[in-house]
């Protein structure tokens, strides 16, 4: 399906799009069945820990949290990390003394005889949960991960054993997997979802969301994208982006087409590859960092001293 949309412009200063088209477009529910069931399986693993460590994305912080943990896992101390920091550093030593900080101010009641800690790590998928429990392994007990990662949604699919993370004071962690919200609240926060990969791209369409990248960095006035690719100036038509990108990658494609004379095969700008490039090179970091719920930051009121 070929996307056509309007050129505005190739240098800072132009009128850049004020909204994104989200007419017609629907957010499916993508509340799988190993989410409903990773929920319920956290829910009956709530006796085995004291504290809950909440990660989600940075370049998302007001944006796609679970409602449903709160309601169904908020008996414990809860502990929201943002991750991902270099994309919007992350402090893990922080985390920890955070944890014991947090539960030795609560009460642990069964577990309160007990001499180590353990937290059940919870978010929605791809927000790097996984990464967190290697990082803190590798920072406090020197060992390499424990738990597999990966860059889309659904690499962790049932909440596993425990992990050692920390020798003093003793702790464990345990990882779950990711669980989306049974509803998305507007289709732009499914597409901010989407771009941080906690969603899986075809569901919305890689174009599609290479569009609204395009249209979020262009309007913030983000124009890594330029210098990274080599553009000849910034752009609001995804198509003429994609096309351009295609050619510096050499990312082409043989196609046949059928003329008077016979098919004569044609060599086409691949867009649903550079639309995958755009969109891989964004959360690599390699656009430089970018605040996606920067409208919703700039829309919150402040309260009164």
């Amino acid at each position: 399906m070929r996307l056509a949309f309007r050129a505005l412009g190739g240098a800072a200063g132009v009128a850049w799009r004020e909204s994104f088209p989200l007419g017609g477009r629907d957010v499916a529910r993508w509340f799988p069945g190993h989410m409903a069931k990773g929920l319920k399986k956290m829910q009956s693993s709530l006796k085995l820990v004291d504290c809950i460590i909440e990660v989600h994305d940075a370049r998302i912080p007001l944006s796609g949290r679970n409602p449903l943990f709160q309601e169904t896992l908020g008996l414990k101390p809860h502990v929201l990390v943002l991750n991902k920091m270099d994309l919007a550093d992350l402090k893990e030593q922080q985390i920890i003394p955070t944890v014991t900080g947090l539960v030795g101010s609560s009460c642990r009641y069964h577990r309160g005889e007990s001499l180590e800690y353990c937290a059940m790590v919870i978010g929605i998928p791809n927000v790097g949960k996984s990464s967190l429990i290697n990082a803190l392994r590798r920072q406090h007990l020197r060992k390499g991960k424990a738990t597999r990662v990966g860059g889309e949604p659904g690499i962790t699919r049932a909440v596993m054993s425990r992990i050692q993370v920390c020798e003093r004071p003793l702790m464990f962690l345990l990882d779950t997997p990711g669980v989306l919200a049974p509803r998305i609240e507007s289709v732009e926060m499914g597409l901010k979802l989407a771009l941080c990969g906690t969603v899986l791209d075809h569901l919305v369409g890689e174009e599609t969301l290479a569009d609204y990248l395009l249209y979020t960095l262009n309007r913030h006035q983000l124009f890594g994208y330029v210098r990274h690719y080599g553009l000849g100036g910034a752009c609001d038509d995804i198509a003429s982006v994609l096309k351009q990108v295609a050619v510096r990658l050499g990312k082409t494609q043989k196609v046949k087409v059928l003329t008077g004379t016979g098919d004569v095969n044609v060599i086409q700008p691949n867009y649903p590859a550079a639309a995958r490039d755009f969109l891989q090179t964004f959360r690599r970091g390699l656009l430089g960092p970018v605040m996606l719920d920067r409208d919703v930051l700039q829309r919150s009121p402040v309260a009164e001293p």
